[in-house]
């Protein structure tokens, strides 16, 4: 297990920010859900390696010497981490809940499972997948994304093949796979609110997400193991997510789950929400 100094953790919230130890460094980020008041005291707070702000433009500011990448570990994944112009770090740790989820289906199948992985970010899904013994097909529109996924996948030993690398608009590559009569066992898919493809296509949840999950429908084997939808959308409830898979996967055999994705609290007993997460799995009659 990797010691705190190699991880991730919360360590307090409050009045729209966020302060996280990433490895050995600590960040103070916005966080627009943390509406109530901060805990831990005001020197805590300024303690801090870098401050990330969105007011008068994106920026970072640094209080300490801190690298421009390092590398971290949670739950047995290692990453790259690297301050982004978007306040970003490389990973989002509250999908660890899906990457422990995505293993225990794969693990469980007890058949060799294709596993298509749609708006991929740098890869955490697809490595959980690929450790846990699945071909994947890891699809983004931005081949720099890609570039910093395929560093991660070699970072975690992932043997050359285990993942097949896609830079692509999710749509097109869809309908292309689906013409192929290409089929996955598993999918899973993070959409965003808003995006662009690998040719400047523009995407929109509300207007694109239906379309993608019907094509997804199209391309699924006779026996699919899971789905794996998250989003972090305002009003995409993990019920909104859920209805959405149970139409989707109505006519298979298959029990659909839901819940809030969340930082786990840290030094503090307040849990942070940051997401939403759905499911499907495959059970027998």
């Amino acid at each position: 297990m990797a010691s705190e100094k190699q991880s991730y953790r919360l360590l307090d919230s409050g009045q729209g920010r966020k302060l996280e130890q990433v490895g050995q460094y600590t960040v103070d980020r916005p966080c627009g859900q943390a509406v109530w008041e901060k805990t831990l005291p005001a020197e805590k707070w300024h303690d801090t390696h870098a401050v990330f702000s969105r007011e008068g433009g994106n920026s970072w500011s640094y209080r300490k010497n801190m690298p421009n990448e390092w590398i971290i570990e949670i739950d047995g994944i290692k990453f790259y981490i690297s301050p982004t112009d978007f306040g970003h770090l490389g990973v989002f740790p509250e999908h660890r809940f899906s990457w422990q989820y995505i293993t225990d289906r794969i693990a469980g199948a007890n058949r060799p499972l294709k596993v298509l992985n749609l708006f991929s970010y740098s890869g955490a899904a697809s490595i959980a997948a690929a450790k846990a013994g699945a071909d994947v097909t890891h699809v983004d529109a931005s081949q720099k994304i890609n570039d910093l996924a395929k560093r991660n996948a070699d970072l975690n030993s992932i043997p050359g093949g285990k993942i097949r690398w896609i830079t692509d608009d999710v749509i097109k590559y869809l309908k292309r796979e689906d013409k192929r009569g290409s089929k996955y066992d598993g999918v899973i898919l993070d959409p965003p609110s808003f995006g662009r493809g690998s040719k400047g296509e523009v995407f929109k949840i509300d207007t694109h997400l239906p379309e993608i999950l019907k094509l997804i429908r199209n391309i699924l084997s006779q026996k699919p193991a899971f789905i794996v939808l998250t989003c972090h959308t305002p009003g995409y409830t993990p019920m909104t997510l859920k209805n959405l898979l149970y139409q989707m996967m109505k006519d298979f055999n298959g029990a659909s789950e839901a819940c809030e994705l969340t930082l786990d609290k840290g030094e503090t007993e307040i849990p942070v929400p940051a997401g939403f997460f759905a499911a499907w799995k495959q059970t027998e009659k």
